[in-house]
């Protein structure tokens, strides 16, 4: 597909965006009420939400014992951040966490659409670092970095048991340059390596393109707080071309701002009915009503195991009270609401609280479990194959998952072995030597590291192009199946 209006800009420093920087703020009233309570303004605190004076006193304790008996000199701002950092360590939420200035700037910059790295969102999970989604047109893509993959280490450093913000750092590096990590992917027995090259990136949130029979196809890859305004121009745009029904595509898509989530679901949603609703601690739910018109065309909204957040926010809520259907794979499950707190501490630090839960306008809970699709359709193998390390040769007679890797690569590219078990067969080696000829490389029939980096060229191509993107022919099938019906 091709798309117009894009926007590039560099990645320069940092090798990854968190998921810490990419969540949910609730609705306008929520933050205003939040700020409001911890102002600072004289009673704000009472004896239940501050530190009394023998807590204090431990702490200051444990403070000068470190600072005047530990082997080596600390610096004071390392421990007092490091203190902060505990603290919110102990609610063992990987959505609440501590930034110093200098990440507080980039999430600010990110919900503002702008994003540095190699793409990817990540979330720390029971220690580990794990993708929560590899963004559309980014390196980590380009690279075959999937929703749920687990990063073991950066350039040969473990990343378990770091501060999100410590293992985000172990990635960073000038565009151009290249980090190596190695990766754990559900369902595939040994780690495997990725080599991504930090480059720029695509970063326009919302792009669209009139397909077949009138039906339009909006693609939303983070919602920002220019994404709502971008939305609405291209769906009168394709509304005045004709448009008959809609596919709104979130795959792969971290989430973003709650209420550009709510100003996008109003078009679709008749007034009065519920977007979303949010619960507190004390248990008391607050709905937010649409006060837009609804539309008469059917709609199918597109996720998968990426979707995350406000993804899924959209999602659940144009099946529940728009009546669209949902095409493609479970979502990630990301239930709860964020809160940043970028003034509080006084000094350019920032602070993200989950303070609630969101819930879908029928009530239902999504973290953890994610929104279950309607129609389930998974994309074709190759799109999920393992990648092939770059320093392995693979000879014929081996066996192994990567040997596997190899054959559903050249099955993907029309080269059809005989198998895909595992094993290295002479078919195999055959398929093999015809890629490399058509390729113009020395046809060994072995796939050494310039044969794989060209295979896997050839089938992200291949993925680019969405020829066989079988999860948005579901979605627009069904949709024509609903104007069939109307």
């Amino acid at each position: 597909m091709n798309f117009r209006g894009r926007t590039v800009v560099v990645y320069v420093l940092i090798a990854m965006v968190s998921t810490a920087l990419i969540t949910l703020t609730v609705a306008d009233r929520w933050l205003l009420r939040e700020e409001a309570k911890l102002s600072g303004a004289t009673g704000a605190f009472d004896g239940l939400t501050t530190l009394s004076s023998k807590e204090i006193e431990k702490l200051n304790k444990v403070f000068s014992l470190v600072q005047s008996k530990y082997y080596t000199s600390v610096e004071r701002e390392d421990m007092v951040n490091g203190a902060i950092q505990g603290m919110l360590g102990s609610l063992e939420d990987p959505y609440t966490t501590y930034m110093e200035a200098s990440d507080a700037t980039r999430f600010s910059e990110s919900i503002e659409g702008s994003f540095s790295g190699i793409g990817a969102e990540v979330t720390l999970k029971d220690g580990k670092v794990v993708i929560m989604s590899a963004m559309k047109g980014s390196p980590a893509e380009r690279a075959g970095l999937h929703a749920k993959d687990v990063v073991l280490s950066a350039d040969g450093e473990a990343l378990a048991g770091l501060e999100l913000s410590e293992a985000v750092a172990k990635i960073r590096g000038p565009k151009g340059t290249k980090v190596k990590l190695v990766i754990q992917r559900e369902g595939v027995s040994q780690p495997f390596e990725l080599v991504l090259t930090r480059d720029d990136i695509d970063v326009e949130t919302v792009q669209a393109e009139m397909l077949e029979d009138g039906v339009g196809y909006i693609e939303i890859r983070q919602f920002s707080v220019n994404s709502a305004e971008r939305f609405a121009e291209e769906l009168e745009s394709l509304e005045e071309q004709g448009m008959k029904g809609l596919v709104i595509d979130v795959r792969s898509n971290p989430g973003g701002v709650l209420p550009v989530v709510v100003t996008i679901a109003q078009h679709f949603i008749e007034e009065g009915k519920t977007i979303v609703q949010v619960e507190d601690r004390e248990g008391e739910r607050e709905k937010t009503l649409s006060k837009g018109g609804g539309k008469e065309y059917p709609i199918a909204v597109l996720i998968n195991k990426g979707s995350a957040s406000a993804s899924e926010v959209l999602a659940g809520a144009l099946r529940e009270s728009a009546g669209a259907v949902v095409v493609g794979e479970t979502s990630y499950g990301k239930g709860t609401v964020q809160v940043s707190y970028d003034k509080l501490l006084g000094d350019g630090s920032l602070i993200k609280l989950t303070i609630a839960k969101w819930l879908t306008p029928d009530g239902n809970w999504v973290n953890e479990k994610g929104v279950e699709p309607d129609k389930a359709i998974s994309q074709p193998e190759y799109y999920t194959v393992a990648r092939i390390p770059r320093d392995v040769t693979l000879v014929p007679e081996s066996n192994g998952e990567f040997v596997k890797s190899l054959q559903v690569m050249l099955e993907a590219l029309g080269y059809e072995p005989d198998r895909k078990d595992g094993y290295f067969s002479p078919s195999t080696a055959e398929a093999l030597k015809r890629f490399q000829q058509d390729a113009g490389l020395a046809p060994t029939g072995e796939s050494d590291p310039k044969t794989t980096e060209l295979l896997e060229q050839k089938l992200l191509e291949k993925i680019i192009s969405g020829d066989e993107d079988i999860q948005l022919q579901e979605a627009v099938k069904t949709v024509k199946e609903q104007l069939s019906k109307s």
